[in-house]
């Protein structure tokens, strides 16, 4: 093992020390004093390693290194909060793998052994996971315009504290320098896959190619308050009961479809007036479905609203879906997905080519400009759990690859043009 891979390793689980659950996991939800101590943390590395530290107006956190005066940046990273009782990979291994490919790539051109088509900068992006503050990729979607900035800074978390309110008791304040969307020509993120192909393929690494459709609802249940013991049972109208039809339904739509045709969920659920001795009078939550052919969406949209209907009437209640989110199959640019296949090859990788189902800040880089997404395995494809794992040999695999990625990133193998 190289002294970059022990070091790599090192500052990674120092870095996982912050926000640490007793679960060998971490907990460190966006603008929370964990994630704030994290990007201190990762601010003073970047200071050690000769990069300038920058943060914009949403959040993000940036490392620049210039190369080529007045050049555009290629763009590197992910993002460093994470899910309550997480794991210690999702975000925070791509982000660490970023500012070490793009140090060892400045450092080869700053010995003048190529000449560097673009700057390098590495990002981590403020609140990917949407846990505290909703909706999730808030500051990459801020970054490429498709959140407006005082949108996000307005959005607030269960007690009432603003995104703007948090970020202000971080560790550094923006300054006008950090670098904007007009000066990116190029991104490029590596994740673990949160699933199991890869790992049960014995595949070394993944090249994204496009996502997973998906359509996403925010579910409200409005039945009448009463009491729980006295109120007959044929005069409830019971919220959680409707809920309880709906989520049922959602997961029950899955087979209707061959196995992996369609991932449905429900989430975050508030009940209220969530008394131990109250019938609910409404419930909130959210309903997820994915899947990697559109038409399966649209027919498991088509069935899921006759299930509906079916569980506002078996419990008295009126349920009402309002759409949040969708998108359909959106594709990688084809030169940055060949990019990365070129690289793993030149590397001896095993690759394959695989779609993403989870949602990544890659997914709104790649409406902008071209970009390139990598996954390395995850051990039994468990996420957003203390149990999450990535072995060391695939994590640094993955950062020699992300590396090789952006070294030909900055030298100009793959130009910005209309990223579709």
């Amino acid at each position: 093992m190289s002294t970059t891979d022990t070091q790599f390793l090192e500052d990674f689980a120092e870095m996982s020390r912050f926000g640490a659950t007793p679960g060998g996991g971490v907990d460190r939800q966006a603008g929370t004093q964990a994630d704030h101590a994290t990007r201190k943390w990762f601010g003073d590395w970047l200071a050690r390693h000769g990069f300038e530290e920058t943060v914009d107006d949403a959040g993000n956190q940036f490392g620049t290194v210039e190369l080529n005066p007045g050049a555009p940046y290629v763009l590197v990273g992910s993002h460093l909060d994470s899910q309550p009782l997480a794991g210690r990979y999702d975000g925070a291994y791509g982000v660490l793998a970023a500012a070490y490919a793009c140090a060892r790539v400045a450092e080869e051109f700053g010995a003048g052994t190529q000449a560097p088509a673009y700057n390098l900068a590495v990002v981590n992006w403020f609140n990917e996971e949407g846990s505290r503050f909703a909706p999730s990729m808030m500051g990459s979607s801020v970054f490429t315009g498709k959140m407006p900035l005082e949108s996000a800074l307005a959005t607030t978390d269960g007690g009432g504290i603003t995104v703007g309110q948090a970020l202000a008791g971080g560790h550094r304040r923006p300054d006008g320098k950090a670098p904007g969307l007009a000066s990116v020509a190029l991104y490029a993120e590596i994740h673990i896959e949160q699933g199991r192909t890869l790992e049960e393929s014995g595949t070394d690494v993944g090249i994204v190619h496009r996502t997973w459709a998906a359509s996403k609802y925010r579910v409200t249940v409005d039945g009448a308050q009463s009491h729980t013991g006295a109120t007959r049972m044929e005069d409830r109208r019971d919220a959680l009961y409707g809920a309880a039809l709906v989520i049922t339904a959602a997961r029950e739509l899955t087979a209707e479809f061959e196995p992996g045709l369609l991932h449905t969920s429900v989430s975050e659920m508030n009940v209220l007036p969530n008394s131990p001795v109250t019938v609910a009078r409404q419930v909130l939550m959210n309903l997820d479905l994915r899947s990697p052919d559109e038409d399966v969406l649209a027919r498991a949209v088509a069935l899921l609203d006759k299930r509906i209907i079916d569980a506002a009437e078996s419990s008295r209640t009126a349920i009402a879906l309002e759409l949040t989110h969708s998108w359909g199959l959106v594709g990688y640019q084809p030169a940055g997905v060949e990019l990365g296949r070129k690289s793993a090859e030149h590397l001896g990788f095993t690759h394959a080519d695989v779609m993403t189902v989870a949602g990544h800040d890659s997914t709104n880089l790649k409406d902008a400009v071209p970009t390139v997404m990598l996954f390395v395995p995850s051990v039994e494809g468990i996420s957003h759990n203390e149990a999450e794992y990535t072995r060391d040999d695939d994590a640094l695999r993955g950062m020699e690859l992300l590396t090789e990625v952006t070294r030909r990133l900055a030298r100009g193998d793959l130009r910005k043009e209309n990223p579709r």
